[in-house]
């Protein structure tokens, strides 16, 4: 039987009940809920139309669009699960399920201590999740700490597909470099790079990876070139031959030569070491997939992964009300990009690491990052715009802008002052069809 949007809508929505806000974003707001048939708990992203200032379509925030195009495609334990959608007052609604904590979370609370098995699970999840997101010729191109939340049963799932892309159709296209968060950015998008591919996802779970062995950020600054320099201090200046094309790059200058130090991760072992370096791999086209690196002996060897409802979980304060729910579910496109606060070295880690990878920001220079960050995710999303491939430009842009023309026609009775209901175009994105013959 076929059901109009409307009444599709109000099916859904039946479906949960809101029990209260827990966050609130540039572009939307996310409420904590119940699916009322099970008792499951929810989480509801409130998506605010007629906010977008970057690349929205006819006021969806982009990175909306993309997260709901991602997430419809991608089932898997270790991504986060889009339960359903539907319309009500015009806003877009989100369900999804509900997880309270994050990997930084738990990295960051120096109460738990972890074991190489803890890593080891960690590592493994990460990776299952994102060779099932490159299987499905998607590239995250967000990948951080903050955006692997952790379940209750401590299954690690990958979140905030917000500058997710489409990519490996056989034709070339231009992307923006300004994606990822800085900390986790690999050199090329950093030098320009704006034909690339899955490798930046790997090299940001390469610095993941570190951050999980070292208790603190690799690559820690305000400034490119900083974390840049950064880099070849930790891994050696890469040469033309270790990096082929390395000096055709946009942003690519006269480096600095530093000859690769003894690693630094000395409390590591042969096989993690040897992982943690195909990952850091300068040249792309030389970095594991990650479908290679779930075949590593480094998941091979003893100690083996914990099974994840054992791993340690985030020993959350009493008094830590303002943590109820990881900020990915509810940040904007141009928040996410943000980075992650100074990192402070934990006492007696036993790890060697540089002095110059703890970075304590004054207020000031803090503000100005955001500043600056916020800036740049607005030109990613305004590059983006333009590079957006034939599906994503003609099949969201142009047809919501017909649809919202015909939306217009239609209404030219109701009064001017009247609130219109962008539901045609909402419909698009919740993928109904207008024929009769399709049943539910």
């Amino acid at each position: 039987m076929f059901i109009e949007p409307d009444e599709r809508d109000h099916q859904i929505r039946r479906k949960y009940n809101k029990t209260k806000k827990i966050g609130e974003g540039t572009y939307a707001d996310v409420f904590e809920g119940t699916e009322i048939a099970t008792g499951r708990k929810v989480a509801i992203k409130k998506i605010k139309l007629g906010k977008s200032q970057a690349g929205g379509a006819n006021g969806i925030e982009l990175s909306a669009v993309r997260e709901i195009k991602a997430l419809r495609e991608l089932h898997h334990p270790n991504v986060i699960e889009l339960l359903d959608c539907y319309s009500y007052r015009g806003n877009l609604n989100l369900v999804l399920e509900y997880l309270d904590s994050d990997l930084e979370m738990i990295i960051k609370d120096k109460t738990v201590i972890f074991e190489s098995g803890h890593v080891k699970s960690w590592m493994l999840m990460t990776l299952r999740g994102l060779d099932h997101i490159h299987r499905n010729w998607i590239i995250h191109r967000d990948m951080k700490p903050n955006n692997l939340l952790v379940a209750p049963d401590g299954q690690l799932k990958i979140a905030d597909f917000g500058l997710a892309r489409d990519y490996g159709d056989g034709q070339e296209k231009n992307m923006s470099s300004q994606v990822v968060t800085l900390w986790y950015r690999a050199p090329e998008l950093i030098l320009g790079a704006q034909q690339y591919g899955a490798a930046v996802d790997i090299w940001s779970v390469g610095c993941i990876f570190a951050e999980l062995m070292l208790r603190v950020p690799l690559f820690a600054d305000e400034s490119e070139f900083v974390v840049l320099d950064k880099m070849f201090q930790a891994l050696g200046t890469p040469s033309e031959e270790d990096w082929p094309g390395m000096s055709l790059l946009p942003k690519t200058f006269k480096f600095k030569k530093y000859p690769k130090p003894p690693h630094l991760f000395q409390a590591a072992t042969k096989a993690a070491i040897e992982l943690i370096d195909k990952m850091l791999a300068f040249d792309p086209n030389k970095r594991v997939t990650a479908k290679e690196a779930l075949s590593h002996t480094y998941f091979k060897a003893k100690p083996f992964p914990t099974h994840p409802s054992k791993l340690p979980k985030y020993s959350r304060p009493k008094s830590d009300d303002k943590h109820k729910i990881p900020a990915r579910y509810y940040s904007s496109s141009e928040d996410s990009v943000t980075s992650s606060p100074a990192p402070t070295a934990p006492g007696g880690s036993g790890v060697g690491l540089p002095a110059s990878s703890s970075v304590e920001p004054s207020s000031s220079s803090s503000s100005q990052q955001l500043s600056s960050v916020r800036k740049n995710k607005r030109k990613a999303e305004d590059l983006d715009s333009l590079n957006e491939d034939e599906e994503d430009s003609e099949g969201i842009r142009d047809q919501y802008q017909d649809q919202v023309c015909q939306e217009q026609r239609g209404h030219d009775n109701i009064s001017k002052n009247r609130k219109k209901r962008p539901r045609k175009r909402i419909a698009r994105i919740l993928n109904y069809s207008s024929s009769p013959n399709v049943s539910e």
